[in-house]
């Protein structure tokens, strides 16, 4: 902020008036630029935010959510890490075409890189559940403000990618949860999500070893992990083309992790 001032006129009979309208410019000048710099702090704050400007939904529980809103029956289906462009609409018309409705954990980076396909996920019905950032499977071990910003950015990530629609859940890479990540994400509006049925499809251990996993452990409880990315997942399409038709024959339906 600059100041402006002056010794006045030549002349002594406008030299109050003059020192009159000094003050009262000097005035005006300093209010101008305490305004400015009001708003300039309020927009650099606003762009440091690194979530969305909005207001989030109504807290949800910080225990992490294994249940599903379809009962004892209910089964979720969960596919982690995307989007992915070559997995992600494969798996998406396996899934249309068994009638089933998943949730899909996004990682923030992958969901910013391919939006397209977050409006297709979103589009075709399925929830949105955030990943972090970077998949980073130490979160547990690093500091609160960097798990902030891992779920923060990625919610927001999110968000944009898919036109405003928000994750409902927060699914912790590796299951690093911590008390101060369950306790952000849930005041957020975002369900921290857990699994009971761990395919390991991520390990590639065959389409007849996944689809076994299933089938095996289903009884442990309804939340199935799968996953779009990462690496080839053909096994994992090809998985979901048996299981899901399997799951059904057994009394199954599909629904979504509890809020």
């Amino acid at each position: 902020m600059s100041r402006h001032g002056g010794r006045g006129w030549h002349g002594r009979v406008f030299v109050a008036a003059v020192g009159v309208t000094a003050a009262v410019t000097a005035t005006a000048l300093w209010t101008a630029g305490a305004g400015a710099a009001e708003g300039q702090k309020a927009r650099d704050t606003a762009a440091h935010s690194t979530a969305p400007s909005d207001p989030a939904p109504a807290k949800v529980s910080v225990d992490i959510a294994h249940a599903s809103d379809r009962g004892d029956r209910g089964v979720n289906i969960t596919i982690d890490d995307g989007p992915d462009p070559t997995w992600t609409p494969q798996v998406l018309k396996v899934l249309e075409e068994n009638g089933v409705k998943a949730t899909f954990c996004m990682v923030g980076s992958q969901a910013e890189a391919h939006p397209d396909l977050v409006k297709a996920v979103v589009a075709d019905g399925h929830r949105l559940c955030d990943h972090t950032v970077t998949h980073d499977v130490a979160m547990d071990k690093k500091p609160e403000a960097y798990q902030s910003q891992q779920i923060l950015d990625a919610e927001r990530m999110i968000t944009e990618a898919s036109g405003g629609v928000r994750p409902q859940y927060y699914r912790a890479p590796g299951g690093a949860f911590t008390p101060y990540s369950r306790t952000l994400a849930a005041s957020r509006g975002m369900r921290p999500l857990g699994w009971n049925v761990d395919t390991k499809d991520f390990e590639h251990p065959g389409t007849a070893a996944i689809v076994a996993t299933v089938k095996q452990e289903i009884s442990n409880g309804p939340t199935v992990l799968f996953h779009d990315a990462g690496g080839d997942r053909a096994e994992t399409v090809e998985a979901l083309r048996q299981i899901l038709p399997w799951l059904k024959e057994q009394g199954y339906t599909f629904g979504f992790p509890v809020r």
